[in-house]
């Protein structure tokens, strides 16, 4: 099976704030059914804040603020058959969220 990443950019989620506590739950509702389903690999929202790159030499350096990039605000990962049923759970997630999603394949790694 293949994993997908679905995610939506920091921010897209600011238009729901009368609502955010009934789209969080909408979207426990659709995890639930998820890891019922056997798809759901792991999961959540990225905390809104400056990041911290890692060089390649290990030091950290400040990065930029999540305002002058896009970022990832959250993801869900789920192993599927297909980029159609991964496409179903998008739009579960979507709907549950508010906001559109992104689907990425993840590369097969066979040491994984």
């Amino acid at each position: 099976m293949t994993r997908y990443l679905i995610s939506f950019d920091d921010g897209a989620m600011d238009h729901v704030v009368d609502d955010l506590e009934q789209a969080a739950a909408d979207a426990h509702d659709v995890l639930r059914d998820a890891k019922a389903a056997g798809v759901w690999v792991t999961g959540g929202g990225v905390m809104r804040q400056r990041a911290t790159i890692i060089g390649v030499d290990g030091s950290p350096t400040p990065g930029d603020f999540p305002e002058r990039k896009a970022v990832i605000g959250g993801f869900s990962i789920i192993e599927v058959p297909t980029m159609h049923e991964a496409q179903k759970w998008a739009a579960r997630i979507a709907q549950a969220c508010r906001c559109a999603q992104e689907i990425r394949v993840l590369m097969d790694d066979p040491e994984v």
